[in-house]
């Protein structure tokens, strides 16, 4: 059958990676339960490794579709944007549950927590140490992807290469506060609603940082390898996106979980 490129829109070739996806979802989830109750961890390397192959390949063919086969015309571009901007309103609505949750339970306490906030027995963090120097270090990140992308705009490629570093060592630097917080933490996700809501929302968010990371180093090897030009780097903006809204999502948990809830 002879196909007819004769319209702006891609129509994706046959391929293995949704279903790999799948299976790589289900085996981690398996094995994370295992793990949970205190099975073996073997289940949940390999769900990480064949979602860690399954991730590399499938952003390797896009890349690919949209750097080398030019099949990411105006009207593709346009609908990968809004893919992009419906996926971040979902995450919104994911985070406002968690925060739900929290004012619900801090608002008006229950009487089985004594009617305090805290409830009696949590130690909460002190919001002016490493809560305040992990925003810091999240807002100035944001400044420096934001001047990745004006760089890449300007077709300054150094400046976009040194702003995009910056930012992922920030990303790493942030994640290691937040893994030394919980190491220290006096409190557990056991520990009432509060300890619950915070290790939840908290936790929720390092993930997301970590994919940002990810992404943002994904966009550094592409950088490297000349993929990106001043008019075409939608790759590159998305992961700007998705790093702002980490950065927004963060602000409302300093402000409301850690100063205000503390």
């Amino acid at each position: 059958m002879k196909i007819h490129w004769n319209h702006p829109f891609h129509l994706v070739d046959f391929s293995p990676w949704p279903i790999t996806g799948a299976i790589s979802t289900f085996t981690l989830v398996s094995g994370l339960v295992k793990w949970f109750h205190q099975y073996e961890i073997n289940l949940l390397l390999l769900g990480i490794i064949i979602t860690l192959l399954t991730m590399f390949q499938w952003w390797r063919d896009i890349s690919r579709e949209g750097t080398f086969q030019g099949l990411h015309t105006f009207n593709v571009v346009n609908g990968l944007k809004w893919g992009m901007i419906l996926f971040i309103f979902s995450e919104i609505f994911f985070f406002i549950s968690f925060f739900w949750s929290f004012f619900h339970s801090s608002l008006s306490p229950a009487i089985e927590l004594g009617m305090n906030w805290p409830p009696l027995g949590i130690l909460p963090f002190n919001p002016f140490q490493i809560p305040l120097l992990n925003t810091v270090i999240l807002l100035t990140s944001g400044i420096s992807v934001t001047w990745a992308h004006h760089s890449l705009m300007e077709s300054n490629y150094s400046q976009s290469l040194n702003s995009l570093i910056i930012t992922i060592m920030l990303g790493i630097y942030f994640t290691m506060l937040q893994a030394y917080e919980y190491i220290e933490a006096p409190f557990s996700i056991a520990d009432s609603i509060y300890g619950s809501s915070f290790f939840m929302a908290t936790g929720f968010h390092g993930i997301h940082v970590l994919i940002g990371t990810t992404f943002l180093f994904v966009c550094l090897m592409r950088h490297l390898n000349s993929h990106f030009s001043s008019n075409h780097h939608f790759g590159f903006e998305a992961a700007a996106w998705y790093w702002h809204f980490v950065d927004v999502v963060w602000l409302f948990l300093y402000i409301s979980i850690y100063w205000w809830g503390g």
